[in-house]
Parts: structure tokens; sequence; C-alpha cells
């Protein structure tokens, strides 16, 4: 079956103009029904993966004969998730694969989530070799939050994924599950969690096993002092100095470490001591100094003696809603603290109570606004319009595409320097822009309609990859792990998904070493 960039490059000029067609927000409805009845396959590629669609038109692709047409709409971002839902018992397998697979969406945001009920339901009937990609990028906030106590038991064998995230009860009932495999999958957390296994199954050479034992699993002393004295590869130091697992004086020890990006790491640990945050706070790497700027023991006074920098410019996007809602008070202070990077993660929280949108909306920081702007759902106009007129990287065209984006009265900027600004003044037709619509009148990558969505949820909100971490200087020789990303039994690394853990985002990232 050929690919698309297959298909594309097979498509001569006229039917490039098809599907140019095909594309256009202005074809009606009879037009399209055409183009996918009689058009050839580049232009149902585009038709159905690349736009929204009337009812009318999505009837006819969910009955359309080709495979391969249908398998387009599976994974098109731009539609209702309840559309493509609709295709979860398709006869083909290679249509559910790609239904399975979330859709491809801009860097740094997550696709709508699918229903509910059509997760279940998948999870239930689908082989496992259909569920080892990123299916779990479509799962709601809700569903993640109740699968550990679901009724189904393969729903909840996903459910103990979230390990670390689960009170202590909850652990106890999923290694008293009636379900075999829902235990199984308990007890090999537990396991995890045990330094002498750990330690026996540690590879010996470098690896993504070794690397992801020495961050994340429980490490013996025995471990530890290997890697102190005799590492396999450069930068375990550095991958053992963020485990939580870390004994109090290796931690003391790693503080005064040669290597700027061990200490780094030691730095965003919550257990570090009063005396190691004093010494770290006065680093001469300047970006220890800003790591320990953030730590949740300092005091604004001690935080205002840090020298630290704040990157102005930085990639302030939509981020997903966290497992575990932060405490309301925690949101609070760092909405006013003085550090920017706390207030820019306050800014991420969706339910931020109206006075506290307001102070974040009048704040100075650039990043605080679009974070802003990008995340709550009650924006005001006037700070999404600022926020798209000063931002420049990353999602600034989703601005264009919350609730509260002004579609009228842009008329002022028509001769704007920007060319992304004068396209959202001038809409083709000369009317307002359809919600989910881009600035050029047309849906963007990773853009959703809130027409097409009845809960108006935003496109990229509810996506399961987690809220990025301050990006510091890289493990080197490790491939980072994504937020978000799971094992074979549903095992997600969680580490920013609670949002109460961690570093704030929004940091410039670390090059990695040469």
């Amino acid at each position: 079956m050929p690919t698309p960039e297959h298909i594309w490059a097979a498509a001569d000029l006229p039917v490039r103009r098809l599907a140019g067609v095909a594309l256009n927000p202005s074809s009606p409805e009879e037009v399209l029904l055409r183009l996918l009845a009689d058009g050839p396959p580049a232009v149902w590629m585009v038709l159905c993966r690349d736009r929204i669609l009337p009812d009318a038109v999505v009837d006819a692709v969910l009955k359309h004969p080709d495979t391969r047409t249908r398998s387009f709409f599976a994974r098109n971002p731009h539609v209702d998730p309840a559309q493509r839902a609709q295709l979860v018992d398709d006869p083909q397998w290679f249509v559910r694969a790609h239904l399975a697979e979330a859709p491809r969406v801009s860097a740094g945001r997550g696709p709508r989530p699918l229903p509910d009920e059509t997760v279940v339901r998948m999870i239930c009937t689908y082989d496992d070799d259909l569920l080892q990609g990123t299916i779990y990028r479509q799962f709601s906030t809700g569903l993640r939050r109740c699968m550990p106590t679901h009724p189904v038991a393969k729903v909840r064998r996903w459910g103990v994924g979230m390990w670390d995230l689960l009170p202590a009860d909850t652990r106890a009932a999923l290694l008293a599950d009636p379900d075999e495999d829902v235990r199984e999958s308990a007890r090999r957390h537990v396991r995890d969690r045990d330094p002498a296994w750990v330690e026996r199954e540690l590879p010996a050479r470098p690896s993504h096993g070794r690397w992801d034992i020495l961050m994340h699993r429980a490490l013996s002393r025995t471990v530890v002092d290997s890697v102190l004295t005799a590492p396999v590869a450069e930068g375990e130091r550095a991958a053992i100095a963020g485990n939580p697992s870390l004994p109090a004086d290796v931690v003391v020890l790693l503080a005064g470490d040669p290597d700027p990006a061990v200490r780094e790491r030691i730095a965003l640990r919550p257990d570090l001591g009063p005396a190691e945050r004093r010494m770290l706070a006065v680093d001469p790497d300047p970006e220890v100094r800003l790591a320990l700027s953030v730590h949740p023991e300092l005091s604004e006074e001690e935080r205002a003696e840090i020298d630290y920098h704040i990157p102005v410019n930085g990639c302030f996007d939509s981020q997903p809603e966290p497992h575990v809602p932060r405490d309301p008070q925690d949101v609070r202070r760092d909405a006013s603290s003085g550090h920017p990077l706390l207030r820019r993660r306050a800014a991420t929280d969706h339910t931020l109570p109206p006075d506290l949108v307001e102070r974040l909306a009048a704040d100075d920081d650039l990043g605080v606004r679009v974070l802003l702007a990008q995340n709550h759902p009650d924006a005001p106009a006037s700070v999404l319009l600022r926020s798209f007129l000063e931002y420049n990287g990353l999602e600034r065209a989703h601005l264009t595409t919350r609730p509260n984006f002004p579609t009228t009265g842009l008329a002022a900027f028509a001769d704007h320097q920007d060319p992304e600004v004068r396209a959202s003044a001038a809409p083709a037709d000369g009317t307002p822009r359809r919600r989910g619509t881009g600035p050029r009148g047309r849906s963007e990558p990773g853009v959703g309609s809130s027409d097409a969505s009845p809960t108006g949820e935003d496109a990229g909100a509810a996506g399961v990859t987690a809220v990025a971490s301050l990006s510091l200087r890289p493990v080197e020789g490790h491939p980072a792990r994504r937020s978000g990303d799971h094992g074979v039994d549903g095992s997600w690394n969680h580490g920013a998904c609670t949002g109460s853990s961690g570093p704030p985002p929004f940091c410039r990232p670390r090059k990695a070493p040469p």
C-alpha cells in the first residue's frame, strides 16, 4: 500500500490543484462530495486527513469503500474525535490501527481525546499490537483518573501504569485484584521498587533499560557506589542525581560535584538540605542557580537573593491537565511569586480563579501572559490578542483558536508588518473567522473546531503527554523519554504529570554536550 508521501509524489499538477479545492474552506459541500466520490487518491488524502468536514461529507467518508481513505479520516486531528470514533469497529485492521495511533499534531500539543467509551472498547477488543503505540495520548483526563478503579479489568491494567501517582489503598486493591493480569502488573511495579531486584536486573552495558533504571528505579547502595566509582557510561552520575531513592549522603556529595549537569539536577531535588541550598544558590554555573531558584523550600526573600537569569524567549504552548490536580494554595503561591518561572507554572493551570486570571493577564512577563492565553478557558480577549501580537514562538497560531480570541475589529492590523497578523485581520471572504481555523482561514495542524466539539474543550488541552518539566542538560547518551510515554504494561513516565513535583516548565533547554 503506498505511503502518503508516495501518494503525493505521484500527483501531477492538475491533481494537486484539485487537492487545493478540497482544502478550501469555501468549497461547497456538493463539490467535496464529488471529489470524495470521483477524485484521485491524493485528493482523498488531503480531504479526509487535513481539514474539518461538513457532517454529510463525514457520513460519506465513513462509508467510503477505500480502506486507505477511511484510515486518513481515522487520524484527522481537525475533526471532532467523536466523528473519528465511529470507525472503532471498522472491518479493516488498517483503519483501526490508525484510529488507535494518535493523530499527528504540532510539537508541544496533544490531540483531543477520544470519547471514553470508545477508548474502553478499543482496550477491550483490539489486539495488543494495536495498543502499543500512542493510543494513551487519546485518553481523557477523567478516564485516566478512573482507570485504576475501573470496572473493566483490562482498563484497570492500564491504570496500574500510574503506580507512583496512586494512593496506598488503590495500590493495595490492585495487588489483590480478582484479575490475574492486573495483579501481575501491580506486582511488577512493586518489584521495580525493590533495590535488590533492580540490582540483579541492571544491564551491565549502556542501554535504554540501564538508563531507565538509574534515573527512575529504586537503587541499592551497591549500584549507587558503582556509578560513583566506576560508571559504565558518561553521564551516569547526572542520571542518578535526580533519582528519588538516592541516599542523603550521596545527595550532599553530588551537590559539590565538578560537573554542573550533576549539580543542576541535585538543585531540583525536593529533599535538598538547607546547607546544600545555600551552596548551590551561589554556584558559579548560572543554570544551576536558576534551577535552585525555584526550589519549593525557598522563601521569596531567599529567591530574590539568587543571581539568576530568565530566558525571554521560550516555548509557551498549551499544556494538558495534570493527572493529580495541584493544590489551589500552591497555585496561588506561585501566581503571587516574584519569580517568573513560578508564575509561568501557575499560568498553565486550567482552573485558575478569576482574580488570578486577572493578575496574570497583566503580568509583565511575556511567558506568563502567553501561557495564560494558551491554557485558561477564560483568558480575556485582550491578553489573547496581545499574546498573538507579541509572541513568535511555537503554537502561536493556536492562540487564534482560543474561545475568547477576537473575531471582529481586527481590520486595524491589515497593514501590520507581520504577515501572520495581516492574515488574521483579513479572512478571505471578509467575514469573521470561524473558530478552529488558523489565521489564514483554514484548519491548522492540530487545531480543532469548537463548532465540532460539543464540550467546547480546546483541541490540545486534554492530551496524555505530561506538563513539560524544566528542560535541563540532557543526560548524555540517554535518549530522553517523552513525558507520558508508557511501557508494554501501560506504565507511564509520569514525572511531570502530578503538577506538584519537579521544576516549573518553560526554561531554556540546555544544549547537548558535543
